[in-house]
């Protein structure tokens, strides 16, 4: 058998505290995302009539199921 290198990985501290942050964060990440792709129907728009969001998410809302139009 060849003579193999091993390499060991520290382990993660994560605390209650630390892991409650990186869950709200993921959360709120996810509900923003949601909401781009989902709800919103040209409501963060820029300029006036600009709708680039809308249009950049809209094959993903109709493959979502969401209704757009």
């Amino acid at each position: 058998m060849p003579n193999l290198e091993t390499t060991r990985t520290r382990a993660v501290d994560l605390s209650a505290a630390s892991a409650a942050v990186w869950l709200a964060a993921t959360a709120f990440l996810a509900l923003l995302a949601l909401y781009f792709v989902g709800i919103d129907q040209g409501a963060v728009s820029l300029f006036g009539s600009d709708s680039h969001v809308h249009e950049f998410v809209h094959d993903a809302r109709h493959l979502l199921g969401f209704p757009c139009h």
